[in-house]
């Protein structure tokens, strides 16, 4: 059964995605990546995509697109966090990167993130980026230290943290997640897909349906 208090988080999420559908990427400057050879299959997960559940052979793969600093995504949170619990074992839960234009810390809290990951954390950093959200969002420039401090508080190996962040390569594994995306037709977050078919997301529900109907159909 869900509760009033779910519905209405899944009512208030659905609401700022469709808000900010048709306008974030008009503050986007940069084209979206060519569109792949006809009858070539996009790639929605990849074999360092970033995995939260492993259901195992057999399993859905559901896969979101997100921003750590896009508001929706944040009220999705607590949403998908229920629904990896009702569905535990039989989906495979897989996130990716997809920082927007106009998300001032968007890429630096990427960055963390897959910099956490290199430590076998990614998930705690996941959950502590949303968290914190509130504390870091809309800002008018980059706050990267803020982002050290929360892997301080997550007892990260710091030399490790600030080398990775450096890296090169950590930025061009965020682009690549978003370049995939861009292929996809992602165009804001959180974007989902399920065995590699987009989800619409029109009613508060249509996440958790599309789900059930792939364990389940």
């Amino acid at each position: 059964m869900k509760t009033p208090v779910k519905a209405t988080l899944i009512a208030i999420a659905v609401a700022i995605v469709l808000a900010i559908v048709g306008i974030v990427y008009a503050m986007s400057q940069q084209a979206a990546d060519p569109a792949p050879p006809e009858g070539e299959k996009l790639q929605t997960v990849r074999t360092d995509s970033h995995v939260l559940d492993n259901g195992g052979a057999g399993a859905v793969t559901v896969v979101e697109f997100l921003d750590f600093e896009c508001e929706a995504c944040a009220a999705f949170s607590p949403i998908v966090e229920d629904l990896r619990e009702q569905y535990d074992g039989e989906i495979t839960y897989v996130v990716r990167y997809f920082p927007l234009p106009g998300h001032i810390n968007s890429t630096q809290a990427a960055l963390a993130a897959e910099a956490a990951a290199e430590q076998d954390r990614f998930e705690d950093m996941y959950h502590r980026l949303f968290e914190t959200q509130a504390q870091w969002g809309e800002q008018s420039e980059e706050t990267p230290e803020v982002f050290r401090a929360l892997a301080v508080d997550l007892g990260l190996d710091m030399a490790a943290y600030d080398a990775a962040v450096a890296d090169p390569a950590t930025l061009e594994r965020v682009q690549a997640d978003k370049s995939d995306g861009e292929r996809l037709g992602v165009r804001s977050t959180p974007s989902f897909f399920i065995d590699g078919e987009p989800v619409v997301l029109e009613a508060w529900d249509d996440l958790e349906a599309a789900i059930d109907e792939a364990v389940n159909g």
